[in-house]
């Protein structure tokens, strides 16, 4: 008999994921129809998972029961498993996309979808793609210390690390020298490339690097720091979540530089 095609709903209202519990595990919905009535959708599916579909619910849908429920992306990391996270945070990213680029910035005309990461302009016939803002984070060593710093952007009280966007003209490296200048108005050399990350919030490309400090003293750029410091492992403040490349980089450091 002929199983009927199951999709896998990312269904987003605002910001916020449509999450499924289900014999006490946690999941995106996946059925032949969706669970909530859809104002949009769009096919996201790629090579690791077909039958995947982006939407947008109808105005005032509620959810009456207790199997399902809506999250935050950030907070839906604690429930899925690292595949359907990937897929979620790339459906949020081509959704965001989609909501921004519905007219064309040459001429102004209402563009035409041609694939779901392709939009055509019908009259000047300039194309579209999902726009990726590629950023870079720099842990700085100084010994056995590192500097952790306290964004004006961050929504909590943790600490992270020196961040900022990629300039055209720019290499990544010439970047991590930059921002770090800027912020803290300290010298660093030995830039290496550690690992990058997508960062769907909207829309980014994370890029870790490591680096030496050289010379120099604090001097904050008060309009993106808070504060920052040199930290050694037995006095490190609130740190960022699990879910940040920020957080893989200092655990990093945690582990390669052990406690004497």
């Amino acid at each position: 008999m002929h199983r009927e095609k199951h999709f896998c709903w990312f269904i987003f209202d605002n910001d916020q994921l449509l999450i499924e519990h289900r014999d006490g595990q946690y999941m995106v919905p996946e059925s032949l129809n969706p669970p909530v009535p859809l104002s949009f959708k769009l096919d996201v599916s790629s090579p690791e998972k077909e039958n995947c579909v982006v939407a947008i619910p109808e105005p005032g849908v509620e959810i009456n029961n207790s199997r399902y429920f809506f999250t935050s992306l950030r907070e839906a990391w604690g429930f899925l498993d690292s595949g359907l996270y990937k897929i979620a945070g790339r459906a949020a990213q081509i959704l965001y996309w989609e909501m921004h680029s519905r007219f064309c910035p040459v001429c102004g005309i209402p563009t035409q979808q041609t694939t779901p990461i392709t939009k055509v302009c019908p009259s000047c016939h300039f194309e579209q793609y999902p726009v990726i803002s590629t950023a870079i984070l720099a842990l700085v060593r100084k010994g056995d210390q590192i500097l952790l710093v306290q964004a004006r952007n961050f929504k909590g009280t943790f600490h992270g690390l020196v961040a900022g966007f990629l300039e055209a003209g720019e290499t990544l490296e010439e970047c991590v020298a930059r921002e770090v200048r800027e912020e803290t108005g300290l010298t660093v050399n030995n830039i290496t490339y550690f690992a990058n990350q997508p960062w769907p919030f909207p829309s980014g490309l994370m890029v870790g690097f490591i680096a030496d400090y050289v010379e120099g003293e604090l001097v904050l750029q008060e309009e993106e720091l808070k504060s920052a410091a040199f930290f050694d492992r037995a006095h490190l403040p609130e740190l960022p979540r699990k879910l940040s490349l920020a957080r893989k980089m200092i655990d990093w450091w945690l582990e390669s530089n052990p406690s004497s």
